[in-house]
């Protein structure tokens, strides 16, 4: 009725897929869909007319996620936040379908299961809240929003060092990177290039005195603007800023998903 199933580590998991002889790329790109960071794993599949999918968010590779998001991979590189738990973002899905529901017997049935839902959350001890205080939590730590939308967290010491802000806003990085890919040949593009190094030789200074969150920024932003011109600068600065960061698992997802970035066939374990 909802039209979702769950994938990714549930089909290891209900031992719905052969594992004997995948390859470590393989777990890692399961359901790992095209605008995907490293941060973002796949849960839940939604429509695939726009790829919609659910994931748990995390900061830190070895920590609890920290929230539930979604992304319509076919739309854009947004990351919408929906809750802190699966019963939150199946609710808050089931609401939206319930308002576009005309049929009476469907919405009936509809609205039985969202009792049912309502109940077993409650039985749990699970919010379903959309933002609730966990997420609001996190927004003060965020150091800047990013183009996903869902932000980064690094951490700060008491002088702030750990983060500095790129050199341009959002829109207007936005504006360099479009030049660089609608360039009408390799000349014109590599003269753009030059105005994105710039902001790269910014990076490693940055690096140099411990504000790690700038590549890291810079390169989430590169990853979300989805063009392939981009991905070996992505390659010079999300490994490294993972690894300066202690997220060195994150780093492994960025290199094996820049290999094969796909938009579909996207369940790399064989299912049995």
């Amino acid at each position: 009725a909802l039209g979702l199933e769950l994938v990714g580590p549930y089909d290891v998991l209900a031992n719905k897929v052969v594992t004997e002889s995948a390859e470590d790329a393989d777990f890692l790109l399961h359901w790992r869909y095209f605008y995907d960071p490293p941060e973002f794993l796949t849960v839940i599949k939604g429509n695939n007319g726009t790829q919609h999918h659910i994931g748990y968010f995390r900061d830190e590779p070895n920590k609890k996620p920290v929230f539930v998001a979604s992304n319509h991979a076919e739309k854009d590189c947004a990351i919408s936040p929906q809750g802190d738990n699966l019963f939150a973002a199946v609710k808050l899905h089931l609401d939206r379908v319930l308002k576009q529901t005309k049929d009476k017997k469907k919405k009936e049935e509809l609205k039985k299961l969202s009792d049912k839902l309502e109940c077993r959350a409650k039985e749990g001890g699970y919010s379903l809240d959309e933002r609730p205080a966990s997420f609001k939590e996190r927004r003060k730590k965020m150091v800047t929003k990013t183009f996903h939308g869902a932000g980064i967290v690094v951490p700060l010491d008491s002088h702030e060092v750990g983060y500095r802000e790129l050199p341009e806003t959002d829109g207007d990085l936005k504006k360099m990177l479009k030049k660089i890919v609608e360039a009408k040949d390799d000349d014109e593009r590599m003269t753009h290039f030059g105005d994105l190094q710039e902001i790269v030789t910014l990076v490693q200074f940055a690096n140099d005195e411990c504000d790690y969150g700038m590549g890291y920024e810079l390169g989430i932003d590169l990853f979300c603007y989805g063009s392939h011109y981009f991905h070996k600068a992505i390659r010079n600065l999300l490994p490294l800023a993972y690894q300066l960061l202690g997220r060195d698992d994150f780093g492994k997802v960025i290199e094996a998903h820049l290999e094969d970035r796909r938009t579909e066939d996207l369940a790399r374990l064989k299912y049995k």
